[in-house]
């Protein structure tokens, strides 16, 4: 993990890039609603797009692009709030689970952060066993079932994927120029006052054509898989999970503190699993219904 130290505090805010704009042909957004989502999630429709950076603008993790086909499945379409974090933190702590740390938080509706990877698998489990739903998570080994009900951290590509927003050729869920009109990066001036970090509420921009929020910006996302820096070499071409030979995991989707280029859809970055930072959170996904 890329770390930058200020003030005593590590951040993932160091990480800059050498992004220019460039534009590239897209396909129009295709909505695929599904009739019944649950509270707070949207549905990410299942197909083939191109993962990977098509601009070759990026690092060499990027590459090669490569078709990738993903199932369907419902995502949250907000960062866990510090809100939804402590109320299922609750309920885990008073059934048998134990995190390494509590999380925190700018404000209830503000993203939750400083949780590690571990944090969030067990967080998963407790908000599955919650809803009387089947965990994922075999917290011995840490492995995921992935046919089992519950909640998870999203998989890299299910993460890409979801970020697009339907778009194809494109560098962010919206087009290829990033703005504050449109994300939390870069030291946003309206927010860097106070204390850090400088986290703005969930649903402060609009949302990308799967009706998903702050997929760029605002904190850096855990995704489930583990991180190889060649991995697209021999991904699989359907539902891939990540390398199993690394004990780092992914993380994706740039904070407030990175430029425009680190929040690109097809930027990659990683962390070890027990890591908290404070520009770090995550979101959840469940399976669609058949």
């Amino acid at each position: 993990m890329k770390l930058l130290r200020v003030a005593g505090v590590l951040f993932l805010c160091g990480i800059t890039s050498g992004f220019g704009q460039t534009n590239a042909s897209s396909n129009a957004v295709v909505n695929v609603v599904d009739p019944a989502p649950p509270e707070g999630m949207a549905f990410i429709p299942g197909g083939t797009f191109q993962m990977g950076d098509s601009f070759e603008e990026g690092d060499s993790d990027e590459l090669p692009v490569h078709s990738v086909h993903i199932s369907g499945f419902y995502m949250d379409k907000h960062e866990v709030t510090k809100a939804l974090w402590d109320e299922v933190h609750r309920w885990a702590v008073t059934n048998g689970y134990r995190f390494e740390n509590a999380g925190s938080g700018k404000a209830a509706n503000h993203p939750a952060h400083t949780v590690s990877w571990f944090d969030c698998v067990k967080w998963c489990n407790a908000r599955s066993e919650k809803e009387g739903r089947t965990p994922c998570y075999n917290l011995t080994d840490w492995s995921c079932d992935f046919t089992a009900n519950g909640y998870r951290l999203p998989t890299e590509a299910e993460w890409e994927k979801a970020a697009r927003g339907g778009l194809n050729g494109k560098q962010y869920g919206w087009g290829d120029s990033i703005d504050h009109g449109k994300a939390n990066y870069d030291r946003d001036p309206a927010y860097s006052t106070g204390e850090y970090p400088y986290t703005r509420p969930v649903g402060s921009f609009a949302p990308n054509g799967y009706g998903l929020h702050d997929m760029e910006g605002n904190v850096w996302e855990w995704c489930g898989d583990g991180y190889d820096s060649a991995y697209y070499a021999t991904s699989p071409p359907s539902n891939p999970r990540g390398a199993s030979t690394d004990s780092n995991r992914v993380v994706r989707g740039g904070c407030w503190c990175n430029d425009g280029g680190v929040c690109r859809s097809a930027f990659r970055n990683w962390g070890g699993p027990s890591d908290t930072i404070i520009d770090l959170g995550f979101r959840a996904v469940l399976p669609a219904k058949p």
